[in-house]
């Protein structure tokens, strides 16, 4: 996962084989994570549970701490807890998912598993999902209406209830606080409990993209990318500047190049229904392969 993210969704990301840019994203973090997660499979499952909330809660101890930036000193340091982008000769390195809390969250994941085993009872899963994910609601509120601890940007009261929620909600992603992980991760087990029931004609066509995620990730970039080029031709701009080089961003022919929200949500719902087919039949494909070509498990 960690070579997808740095030569094949780059390249999606890019589309310059000189690879100009390496972005960390999350299926490097995932990766980097399941790495870590080798290690930690074989401790015993308190410790497991207690590793993971170690992670997750108390990294944002680490807020206050600096280090120089640049280097490899600050490059291992960003790795780890601080989003930055890093300039090694020609080639731009931007760390957006420090791994530190990611092997927290995927580590949880593996611990909770086991509620999906099949001695469980779905009655008892059901429950402890409704009661995991309204705890970790009612911990995020009580934390973030005295903003005693769990995120760096703190909420205030806003020009009306409206902006004043916002500023609530408005917890960080990169990298994910502890407030951000209980207010995604709560509702998220909630949603389990809840969507845990036979499956209708809607639900069969959705969950064809549940079966191949990583497929259906790495082929959606090198898409939108597609789109974004097409986007510009007929907008009036030059294709060359969708490629892009060591100006990442900063590409001033493209000054002004965008889509209303409409449209942008539109070009989302397209690229899903062009997507359905590809990942159908690649979700065959894996299934009735399986056995005989052991890489599809990987993929």
């Amino acid at each position: 996962m960690v070579f997808t993210e740095l030569f094949i969704i780059s390249l999606g990301q890019t589309f310059n084989p000189s690879y100009p840019l390496f972005n960390l994203q999350v299926i490097w973090a995932i990766g980097i994570s399941m790495i870590v997660l080798s290690v930690v499979i074989y401790m015993k499952r308190p410790f497991i549970l207690a590793t993971a909330i170690l992670f997750v809660a108390a990294h944002n101890l680490l807020d206050n701490l600096h280090v120089k930036a640049g280097g490899l000193g600050g490059f291992f340091w960003s790795v780890l807890h601080v989003p930055d982008r890093f300039h090694f000769g020609r080639y731009i390195i931007f760390v957006q998912y420090p791994v530190i809390p990611w092997i927290g969250i995927m580590a949880i994941g593996y611990y909770l598993g086991s509620l999906f085993s099949t001695y469980y009872q779905p009655g008892k899963r059901r429950k402890e999902l409704l009661l995991l994910g309204f705890s970790a609601i009612a911990l995020f509120c009580l934390l973030r209406i005295f903003n005693i601890y769990g995120d760096a940007a703190l909420w205030s009261t806003q020009k009306n209830a409206a902006f004043s929620l916002l500023s609530f909600l408005n917890v960080t992603k990169y990298p994910p606080s502890l407030l951000y992980s209980l207010i995604t991760l709560g509702p998220a087990m909630i949603f389990l409990a809840l969507a845990e029931k036979p499956l209708n004609s809607v639900s069969k066509k959705i969950i064809v993209f549940g079966r191949v995620p990583f497929f259906y990730y790495v082929v959606h970039i090198f898409l939108i990318h597609l789109l974004a080029l097409a986007g510009a031709v007929l907008s009036g701009y030059t294709w060359s500047d969708m490629i892009l080089s060591d100006k990442v961003n900063r590409v001033p022919a493209l000054k002004g190049y965008g889509f209303n929200l409409l449209t942008v949500y539109l070009v989302w719902i397209g690229l899903i229904i062009i997507l359905y087919p590809c990942c159908k039949w690649y979700e065959r494909y894996k299934r009735t392969h399986q056995s005989s070509r052991w890489w599809l498990s990987y993929l």
